[in-house]
């Protein structure tokens, strides 16, 4: 794969990583795993153009990262906040039989037996969801602003550095939902724009030191 062809595929890639970080909007979060799938095919193609393989490698351990962090969060919230949800939800609903999904829509809840602190393992269980997410999120970010620092330095495009530390950022910051998705944004914009104005290395020119001849006497 040639420079135009992954500047063009990581700066396509970039662009739907931008669209897709967008929130509340369905179905968007597709066309940011389509994004991801180029820019990594376009890290490839990079690392192999500058060879310098720290460019895909740390890109594909950040992925990893996160495939590993959602499958940790998933794990967790099926073994902590729904077994925590099916007690709480029977607290509410005293006629539910807890594997009858269904039947909730037709009950009425019945708060009169709530205790505040029926709430606290729920909670707790959701909390840790997030702390997971948040822990692999960071992970996972840490490693991709690797790969791009690498890339800026062998390219000499300096934006591809500001895009790995922005994101680093606004994996910190996720926790502030508002404040870490917008910083993650604004990242994806910036590195779809280091994509594009990637330019082929000018090839180096020797220069020679011209040596009169010597002078008779």
């Amino acid at each position: 794969m040639n420079l135009e062809t992954s500047k063009n595929l990581g700066g396509i890639g970039a662009i739907l990583l931008f669209i897709g970080v967008i929130p509340f909007l369905q179905y968007l979060w597709v066309i940011g795993i389509v994004g991801i799938i180029l820019v990594l095919v376009a890290l490839h193609g990079l690392a192999k153009f500058y060879s310098d393989s720290n460019i895909f490698n740390n890109a594909i351990y950040g992925i990893i990262a996160g495939v590993v962090g959602a499958i940790v969060a998933a794990a967790v919230a099926i073994f902590s906040v729904l077994t925590q949800m099916v007690p709480f939800l029977q607290t509410i609903y005293p006629d539910w039989n807890g594997t009858d999904w269904t039947a909730l829509q037709g009950m009425t809840p019945d708060t009169s037996n709530l205790d505040p602190a029926d709430l606290f393992p729920l909670l707790a269980g959701i909390l840790l969801v997030f702390v997971v997410i948040w822990i692999f999120a960071i992970i996972s970010a840490f490693f991709v602003r690797r790969s791009l620092k690498t890339l800026s330095v062998r390219s000499g495009v300096g934006l591809f550095g500001t895009a790995g530390l922005l994101l680093l950022i606004g994996a910190v910051l996720v926790v502030i939902f508002g404040l870490g998705l917008f910083i993650m944004w604004i990242a994806a914009l910036i590195l779809a724009i280091a994509f594009f104005t990637l330019k082929r290395p000018e090839p180096e020119t020797t220069q020679t030191t011209y040596t009169p001849p010597p002078t008779s006497v």
